[in-house]
């Protein structure tokens, strides 16, 4: 785990605060003071690129969709395959939330 190598109380204090925001509207203001919109969007990106990755989309269409590099893709898919399955957990709680919000007939 590389992030074992940045643990200490500066990024406890940064998972801590993003933990502590409440919806949406609040993860776009603090992120919007934390962040510059590129450091943003590589976020985001990468997190497209997981989420297509496990769909089984090839590198070339994933370029094409979200502007990643074969760089970026990569490593995204070495996470997948032998990373923490955090991709994986947040990609499936999203698909379950997407899923309890839609309409029941």
């Amino acid at each position: 785990m590389q992030i074992e190598k940045l643990r200490g109380k500066s990024l406890d204090q940064l998972f801590e605060a993003i933990l502590s925001l409440k919806d949406l509207e609040e993860c776009y203001e603090f992120f919007d003071d934390l962040c510059t919109i590129n450091e943003i969007q590589s976020l985001s990106q990468r997190l497209e690129v997981a989420r297509m990755l496990r769909e089984g989309n090839t590198y070339q269409k994933i370029e094409a969709a979200t502007g990643a590099s074969t760089a970026t893709i990569s490593r995204v898919k070495r996470c997948l395959n032998y990373g923490n399955d955090s991709y994986e957990m947040v990609l499936e709680r999203i698909v379950e939330k997407v899923e309890k919000e839609k309409p029941q007939p």
